[in-house]
């Protein structure tokens, strides 16, 4: 959309708690290509699909059909309604190739500034040389500060490349548990810090099914619920991460036992711009949405659930067929 130009309107169908479906104008028809309302549209999955829409292979957030592309999501209102939206995909192979490159230059050239930031501050660390203990404070930081500048460039990178339906994504057959293993692992430094408990309620005899997934992907979602929760977690409450084989899918939950989240914190975890600009904050909203993109592009998807007890994030994602195991080559160390 260039300067100057109209923003696109969004096409609208309202589900109320009680009674049918109601179209916010045409708008929704005229992007998804009909004439009238499908009656199966409890949801915008449903509805897509009974419009002959599937989803695209690179991208779950972007559905296609002959020639047709739309974004589409739900949103949960305040009084248990649900919005559903569309806006097209006004991108041609062309000018996604354009953007998807001019991000990479972007991210090239502000990862390589942190990236020195960083390596400086590693070297004057490295113990060689004798060090003021103010000064190691203030170089310990800056690196601290630079990781985290570098973790959020590239959730914001891949986010925007994800937008564009063109997140790199290559799956391949693996076990779950090295991944939700390796996910564990570098949080618990965060979590022992915190005075939480992050348990892998996993039995490594009784084994994990198998899935065809992009490992680097999975694990950074897997990350970002734990880190979700960790941000909100009290002192002395525990983090379960669980798994839950339900063919042809698999659950991995997220699980905080403690203060559950608050209607409208369980209602907005995955809406980016609406936490952000609620919580003044992009870091966790953006990721944490991330991790959905990444979910959807392997066909699965995200949720939340709350009781008395605590909060649950989750996602699924489908069984890999029989066949031989492959080694988990895409883990993050």
């Amino acid at each position: 959309m260039g300067a100057g130009s109209t923003p696109v309107a969004p096409g609208l169908v309202l589900l109320p708690r009680q009674g049918s479906p109601r179209l916010l104008g045409r708008t929704l028809l005229e992007h998804l290509g009909l004439e009238e309302l499908p009656s199966a549209a409890t949801s915008m999955q449903a509805l897509l699909a009974a419009a002959g829409f599937r989803r695209r292979s690179r991208d779950g957030g972007v559905w296609e059909r002959e020639g047709r592309a739309v974004v589409a999501g739900e949103t949960a209102l305040e009084d248990g309604a649900r919005l559903l939206w569309t806006f097209p995909v006004p991108w041609d192979e062309d000018s996604v190739r354009e953007h998807v490159r001019y991000l990479g230059l972007a991210s090239h050239d502000l990862r390589g500034s942190l990236a020195n930031i960083r390596s400086y501050a590693a070297l004057l660390l490295n113990g060689r040389s004798p060090l003021d203990a103010k000064v190691k404070r203030g170089l310990e930081t800056i690196l601290r500060n630079a990781d985290r500048s570098l973790s959020f460039a590239q959730d914001f990178f891949d986010a925007s490349r994800a937008d564009l339906g063109s997140l790199p994504c290559e799956p391949e057959r693996q076990s779950l548990l090295p991944l939700l293993d390796a996910a564990v692992e570098r949080q618990r430094a965060t979590a022992t810090a915190a005075n939480v408990t992050l348990v892998l309620d996993v039995d490594p005899q009784a084994g994990l099914p198998d899935v065809a997934v992009d490992g680097a992907r999975i694990q950074h979602a897997v990350e970002s619920f734990i880190q979700y929760q960790l941000l909100r977690a009290q002192a002395g409450e525990v983090i379960h991460l669980r798994v839950r084989p339900s063919p042809p899918h698999v659950r991995v939950e997220v699980r905080r036992e403690g203060v559950p989240l608050s209607d409208d914190d369980a209602s907005a975890v995955f809406l980016r711009e609406e936490r952000a600009f609620r919580e003044k904050k992009l870091e966790d909203p953006l990721r944490i949405y991330l991790a959905r993109q990444e979910v959807e592009a392997h066909g699965g998807g995200v949720g939340v659930e709350t009781d008395r007890a605590g909060s649950t994030l989750f996602l699924t994602l489908f069984l890999a067929p029989s066949a031989e195991l492959g080694p988990p080559a895409s883990m993050q160390a």
